[in-house]
């Protein structure tokens, strides 16, 4: 959402009803869902046919402001604009501040941080939603939500909606769909390292953002499960400001993630830390989504 402007709809999304757009909130780019009920599907070219993968992964940030937390994300795996659902599939993902409700399986799991009537502040949740031929997973931050062996239906799309029945910030940023679920120590054996662009900090700093957590949860689950692996952590930028600069930044945001993983238990011994600035970019940086992928931080094998 890079590089769009304040107060239009974000332009790779299309609205089913309601009223969204996108804001500036806590200096970056979201998308806010405006009062009443809102939805939206992802903007594509024959969004009337199945476009989600065997394997996929859907992940995104949401925001949930302050008590009494009544909030609550509803997501369907069909586009309720352009496709048609049936059974199940008309069936809600519910997102709760601290747990989900999924009408098929009449589930409520609280869990994670605490039962959300304790949070007493607005806070951020990245969800994660894994499904595998058959099986359904959800996760908030690090913690698995929810395990459905066998959802009975196939997942064709995607819709993202919102009731806001009470004076409370609807916000969403960072969404992804990707094919397959290919798991980090499967994905560390194949490449060597890891590459994550799901690692924020606040603009021109090297301070973690909270959102950060669901993926150094992962690293540091790596880390513990496979006492054999050593990272170098290595951050890189974008090519936007001075040289220098970004040069100084993405050595201290490297070392920042270093040492969120030794405070949480990490031996530091099994970890460097290195900054390449915007040297080596991934991708052009000359869209806005090229930017976005070129500011990543990558988990490297060492010896």
């Amino acid at each position: 959402m890079e590089g769009e402007e304040n107060g239009e709809f974000p332009s790779r999304w299309d609205l089913q009803y309601g009223n969204v757009e996108i804001a500036q909130f806590e200096g970056e780019n979201v998308i806010m869902f405006m009062s009443g009920s809102s939805c939206i599907i992802p903007y594509l070219k024959n969004p009337e046919q199945d476009y989600l993968p065997d394997i996929f992964t859907i992940e995104f940030d949401v925001y949930y402001d302050i008590e009494p937390h009544s909030a609550k994300y509803f997501v369907a795996l069909y586009d309720k604009k352009n496709q048609k659902g049936t059974g199940q599939s008309l069936q809600n993902i519910q997102l709760f501040p601290g747990g989900i409700k999924y009408k098929g399986s009449d589930n409520l799991i609280s869990g994670g941080d605490g039962l959300w009537y304790n949070k007493k502040n607005p806070f951020w949740r990245h969800i994660s939603i894994g499904f595998n031929v058959r099986s359904l997973k959800v996760y908030y931050d690090d913690v698995r939500m929810l395990n459905i062996p066998h959802i009975g239906y196939n997942p064709t799309g995607l819709s993202i909606s919102i009731i806001n029945t009470t004076p409370v910030n609807f916000y969403m940023k960072n969404i992804r769909i990707a094919e397959g679920g290919q798991k980090l120590y499967d994905k560390f054996l194949q490449d060597g390292k890891i590459v994550s662009n799901g690692i924020r900090f606040d603009i021109g700093k090297a301070t973690l953002r909270p959102e950060s957590m669901g993926v150094l949860n992962g690293i540091y689950k790596l880390l513990s499960d496979h006492p054999e692996v050593n990272f170098s952590i290595e951050g890189h930028t974008d090519n936007v400001g001075d040289l220098d600069f970004n040069q100084k930044l993405s050595e201290e945001r490297a070392k920042s993630v270093m040492t969120q993983l030794v405070s949480m238990g990490i031996n530091a011994g099994r970890l460097t830390s290195k900054g390449f600035g915007e040297s080596n970019p991934i991708h052009t940086n000359d869209t806005p989504e090229g930017k976005a992928a070129n500011r990543r931080v990558e988990f490297v094998k060492s010896n």
